[in-house]
């Protein structure tokens, strides 16, 4: 009976594990917030940078490649894959975009999927992923200009230069070869 008892205190308690050095022992008086502030990203914005954790799924493997025998234990290599289609964090046009650029490489069930193991940590991958795929999203979100018809027109005549220039340094370097060829003897 005393056992139930006991087992009953357990579960009821919080079982969380304090260090001697942590940062409530090191810094009690402190007003710092320990805590991770929620976020509420602006309406206004298209892409704020924030990627939610929860509409992510991650998955971690074993890495290839050396690393001695801690590579066979440790899971590093991560995976990070969301469907396209049902991201409803994204603005309707950055997923438009999205699929444009990077429609080839959605799985079958339409899954974009970043893998990184670049280095053997499983946190420095997850956030290298993580990286990668704000960068997708932000040349997703950029417009590109039209360039203006002066502009298109300069460019285009630097074109014409440029390989007017090129065919008259072939003919010269076809001439200045043919001078150095000796002269041909006809027997009549």
């Amino acid at each position: 009976m005393a056992s139930i008892a006991f087992y009953s205190t357990l579960t009821k308690r919080t079982m969380a594990y304090k260090s001697a050095i942590s940062l409530e022992t090191l810094y009690p008086n402190s007003s710092l917030k320990l805590t991770t502030p929620s976020f509420t990203p602006d309406p206004k914005e298209k892409f704020s940078g924030f990627i939610p954790m929860e509409k992510l799924d991650i998955t971690y493997s074993a890495s290839s490649g050396p690393g001695g025998q801690n590579v066979n234990k440790v899971h590093t290599k991560v995976d990070l894959r969301f469907k396209l289609n049902e991201a409803d964090w994204l603005h309707p046009d950055i997923k438009e975009k999205l699929l444009e650029l990077h429609g080839k490489k959605l799985s079958k069930e339409g899954y974009l999927i970043i893998r990184s193991d670049t280095t053997r940590s499983q946190q420095l991958n997850l956030a290298d992923c993580l990286q990668k795929l704000r960068k997708l999203i932000r040349e997703a979100a950029v417009t590109q200009r039209e360039p203006a018809p002066e502009t298109q027109e300069r460019i285009r005549q630097r074109h014409l230069k440029a390989a007017r220039l090129r065919v008259a340094q072939k003919r010269e370097e076809s001439h200045r070869r043919e001078l150095k060829r000796p002269p041909t003897v006809v027997d009549l």
